[in-house]
């Protein structure tokens, strides 16, 4: 597996990783940031701001990319607070360099192909931004689940265009020596209390994973499911339940190890009736993933996915697709397990989808979101740490 051998910290473990990343070198910076009302990004950003305005720092450029959204339907105090995160981002990031907003508007008619063509388009106005850069950050902390496993799978794909690793050769996740970070303010609770209500009714496509859903040459492959569970989530699930055949393999993740030990039991308590009374999927296929260890989830997803796709071999291919539904480390996870899957090539007798239901609307606390103390986590994933011969 690519993140074999892997650094992720968290904690105060977080300013050592940047004290050993960042100085004494020129850094060419690109953050990426959603332009949103989790004001949990501020506490990622003030961290980063304060460890790179310090004397052995050397920032020779720096850019605020904030992805902008306009088609939610938010209460006025979370329009309020929005626009509140983006003025207080955007001034912490001044001392370093500029900001450039990113917004893609949806047309109203079109619900599908605008959606989709909407996350096309950040994307790509991401990607353009990439090239030249030393360091490359992707704060999630306020970005909505079908847009940052877009962008972490997409920006992996330019930076590590081939996964083949070769005894002896650089690592491929050296990728030329440019560092892509990846922060997380985490707070699994808050992340179950911010519900996501109205989802639509056609699914939004993660660019790249599209041909294994939709492509007409492997409809009669079989299907494994992997619905990653996480609080308030069920409409949005069973939207995407509605495309998924009913002799369909389903394999239900819950979190566990989890900081709350019943958070398990009350999600399966929660979907048991479209996934275990509907569909009547054995409970021996219920897979667990940690909660709080991004790259424990993702070997776990990971040897799960290559389980299903060796044993089903001898039927002549499968579909093995993920609805990431739970909080942002384990969504995190599964974006890894389903970027190192991603077949190379058209002769793979296997495919990878991650169907999306995006919600219309999002309700929470504002009070919450204030008094929330998330703890900050960092992957890195590629760059100088992986620079090392095999």
């Amino acid at each position: 597996m690519l993140w074999d051998h892997y650094v992720f910290r968290r904690g105060d473990a977080v300013h050592e990783l940047w004290d050993s990343l960042l100085k004494d070198r020129p850094v060419e910076l690109l953050y990426i940031a959603g332009r949103g009302f989790d004001v949990r990004a501020q506490a990622v950003m003030r961290e980063f701001v304060a460890s790179q305005k310090e004397i052995e720092r050397r920032t020779v450029s720096a850019k605020l990319l904030l992805l902008g959204f306009q088609s939610y339907e938010l209460d006025d105090s979370i329009e309020r607070l929005t626009e509140e995160n983006a003025a207080v981002l955007e001034s912490m990031f001044s001392p370093l360099g500029g900001t450039a907003t990113v917004t893609v508007a949806m047309p109203e008619g079109e619900e599908e192909a605008s959606a989709s063509d909407a996350l096309r388009q950040r994307v790509k106005a991401v990607l353009e931004e990439i090239d030249g850069k030393t360091d490359i950050i992707l704060d999630v902390s306020s970005l909505p689940r079908a847009t940052y496993l877009a962008l972490l799978t997409n920006i992996l794909q330019k930076l590590v265009p081939n996964k083949v690793t070769v005894e002896g050769a650089t690592h491929p996740l050296y990728a030329n020596g440019v560092n892509f970070q990846v922060l997380v303010a985490e707070d699994a609770k808050l992340d179950g209390h911010i519900r996501a209500e109205e989802p639509s009714n056609d699914l939004v496509n993660i660019p790249g994973f599209f041909a294994a859903w939709q492509a007409e040459s492997v409809q009669d492959w079989p299907l494994v499911w992997f619905p990653i569970l996480g609080e308030g989530r069920v409409n949005q699930l069973q939207k995407i339940a509605g495309s998924i055949p009913t002799e369909a393999e389903v394999c239900p993740v819950v979190p566990h190890p989890s900081k709350d030990l019943r958070r398990a039991d009350r999600l399966l308590v929660e979907y048991r009736e479209p996934l275990f009374d509907s569909r009547k999927t054995p409970t021996s296929n219920i897979l667990y993933a940690h909660e709080s260890q991004p790259f424990e989830a993702y070997r776990q997803l990971l040897g799960a996915m290559r389980r299903y796709q060796n044993s089903m071999a001898i039927l002549g291919g499968c579909r093995l697709v993920m609805t990431p539904l739970g909080s942002k480390l384990i969504t995190l996870g599964t974006g890894l397990a389903c970027f190192e899957m991603r077949p190379s090539g058209l002769e793979a007798r296997y495919g990878v989808a991650i169907p999306h239901a995006e919600p219309r609307r999002y309700l929470a606390s504002v009070e919450a979101l204030r008094q929330s103390k998330p703890e900050i986590s960092v992957l890195l994933l590629t760059g100088e740490a992986y620079g090392a011969p095999r």
